[in-house]
């Protein structure tokens, strides 16, 4: 990104920043009179994210102040997720990117080098919420490996507007007057946060210790299980990622486990087929029910799960009701 073009957007930002603090109703943006030309030629500041669950976060915090953009639709897999020609176009156009990280946009991810190649700023979200390794939780799977998945526990995405706060004023070389306001709202955020995670932990509290046993379709429940208090007893697939295929010697050994723990319910992800766990139940002796949850994207709208809000909340109220009792 060309010194011109960060000068410019730190300017348009300022002054969208300022035009807030004192009152305005509306953020700096074309033909606002208060803002300046700038903000009528250059556009209020672009931020792309990967990842429509992130992109919400940021939209709710600085949404205001800031275009925010997911690449991805609502209801896809991050997994396998590839950009067109038109959303790759975006990245390179962004004035910041913000992406998941630890390779979860696995097709997306060589795009984001190269618009960081051109300067385009990029900030990554999981490496900053200390990450955890597959092993961590007790799957002998990928010990080494870092769970990509954090978004699942709440406490950590608290975090995430302050750091991306961070990285805005860093990438706009922000003055002090501006950064503050810029950081007092990413404070507001992170308190609806930490009062949603109280949420969330209180819905899945009257869930019995000896029922707290998580079965998905791959391995997305990490963070999830560490934070609330939950057993993962393995998943459909080997591995962090969708892509991956199950042998037949890893589904006998799932289907012993699932037994052997009474598990009563399978969690699929809604964004991803759920045939592999269908296929698994019916293999397993006990009753055994699949509950389709929205773990990796946003749900199309009207499905329940159209905000990281609500798909916090949805996720927590189904796995209470498929664990409980």
């Amino acid at each position: 990104m060309s010194t011109t073009r960060v000068s410019q957007w730190a300017r348009v930002l300022a002054a969208a920043l300022l035009l807030v603090a004192c009152g305005g109703e509306e953020a700096a943006g074309p033909g606002t009179d208060d803002a300046t030309t700038v903000v009528a030629d250059g556009g209020v500041p672009h931020v792309v994210v990967t990842m429509n669950v992130l992109a919400d976060i940021v939209d709710v915090a600085f949404g205001e102040l800031v275009e925010v953009d997911s690449v991805m639709p609502r209801g896809v897999d991050p997994h396998s997720f590839e950009l067109s020609a038109t959303a790759a176009e975006r990245l390179t156009q962004a004035d910041l990117i913000v992406v998941n990280g630890l390779n979860l946009e696995e097709n997306v991810l060589p795009i984001v080098e190269a618009a960081a190649a051109d300067g385009v700023p990029v900030f990554a979200v999981a490496p900053q919420v200390d990450p955890i390794a597959y092993g961590d939780i007790g799957l002998d799977d990928d010990t080494t490996m870092l769970d990509p998945h954090v978004w699942t526990d709440v406490s950590r995405m608290a975090a995430v507007p302050g750091l991306v706060a961070e990285a805005l004023i860093a990438a706009a070389g922000l003055e002090e007057d501006a950064a503050a306001i810029l950081s007092e709202r990413a404070a507001g955020a992170q308190a609806d946060l930490l009062a949603l995670d109280a949420e969330v932990e209180q819905l899945l509290a009257d869930i019995p210790s000896q029922r707290r046993k998580l079965v998905t379709n791959h391995h997305v429940f990490g963070y999830f299980a560490e934070r609330y208090d939950f057993t993962v007893i393995g998943a459909v697939i080997p591995g962090g990622t969708t892509l991956a295929s199950p042998s037949a010697a890893d589904l006998a050994d799932l289907v012993a486990a699932i037994e052997d723990a009474g598990v009563p319910t399978l969690f699929a992800d809604a964004s991803s087929p759920t045939q592999l766990v269908d296929a698994l139940a019916a293999e397993a002796d006990l009753e055994v029910e699949v509950v389709s949850l929205w773990t990796e994207s946003l749900s199309p709208i009207g499905e329940g799960a159209e905000t990281y809000e609500e798909m916090m909340r949805d996720k927590a109220s189904r796995i209470a009701a498929g664990l409980g009792g």
